[in-house]
């Protein structure tokens, strides 16, 4: 659905095509000696008198963008963002009009708007995908147009990749991105409805109270721990805290030769270990199962 500007912005639009249109166009050898002005003498005068001149070559690149439902003024202003980067790369000595070369800076630069905000999920970011996007709609039309039916088949899927040398699943995927629009969550269900659609989006975080007794039971978790491995060897709370208590663990083979002793004696101190720390823990709970169930 197109965008419909609100009045001031209709007039503020029309005002500045209509001053556009009425910019006077340039001859070939002024476009040139204005262009040789600005790159050699940095004539900020010549580059506006032709910049001015070519608003109107913008306001017709942006009207053929219209239909992606963004604002008029808005397109015709990155075209013009456009239009002033080819000003300051155009070269007077290639012999080319300044029109030539600018109507591809001012349609990339409208493109890259439209991508970047005709939907919140971002469309296309290859070259490959963009000519998609932007062709998407012209082969669908002429396709249906030739079948006489609305909607692609498999086969118009794959004339379409053919055309634009992409992949059928890349054009099955833009289809479906074109069909959909942009819901907002303060949208209401219905129109006699004021329920919106956020208020039934489910939260699957813990509420306070939750967290409150979370952190209440780490930190008592926290002390008996700390209690348990004081009871422990010190060659045991080494094993214990380098094979459980770190964010990478060390091999069995590391700590043995760190303890002098076989990955084999370690495996087994740390199972005596755990056997230990088990029990010590127990002491602290009525239920065996709370310590454990919120680890």
């Amino acid at each position: 659905m197109a965008y419909i500007d609100d009045p001031q912005s209709q007039k503020a639009n029309m005002d500045y095509i209509r001053t556009s249109m009425n910019e006077p166009m340039l001859e070939k050898e002024h476009e040139l000696a204005l262009a040789r002005r600005w790159r050699e003498d940095g004539d900020e005068k010549a580059l506006h008198e032709m910049i001015k001149s070519y608003t109107r070559l913008v306001v017709a690149l942006a009207s053929r963008f219209r239909n992606y439902g963004l604002p008029m003024g808005d397109l015709i202003q990155e075209g013009n963002v456009g239009l002033m980067q080819a000003a300051s790369r155009f070269d007077p000595e290639r012999d080319i009009r300044f029109s030539t070369y600018a109507s591809w800076w001012i349609r990339s630069s409208i493109q890259d708007y439209v991508l970047r905000n005709w939907s919140i999920v971002r469309t296309g970011t290859t070259a490959a995908q963009k000519s998609l996007f932007f062709n998407m709609r012209r082969l669908r039309s002429k396709i249906e147009s030739k079948a006489e039916r609305e909607g692609l088949d498999d086969a118009g899927r794959k004339e379409i990749a053919k055309e634009l040398n992409v992949r059928v699943q890349d054009v099955t995927e833009m289809e479906g991105r074109l069909s959909g629009v942009d819901q907002s969550l303060n949208a209401t269900i219905g129109e006699d409805n004021e329920n919106e659609w956020q208020n039934f989006l489910s939260d699957d975080r813990p509420n306070p109270e939750e967290i409150v007794l979370g952190t209440k039971d780490a930190k008592a978790r926290s002390q008996w721990l700390g209690e348990a491995l004081g009871e422990l060897s010190d060659r045991e709370q080494t094993i214990i805290r380098e094979r459980h208590l770190r964010h990478e663990t060390v091999t069995l083979e590391a700590l043995g030769k760190e303890l002098g002793v076989s990955k084999e004696r370690v495996r087994q101190i740390e199972q005596r270990a755990m056997e230990k720390l088990k029990v010590s823990m127990m002491r602290y709970v009525d239920d065996k199962t709370e310590f454990f169930a919120g680890l």
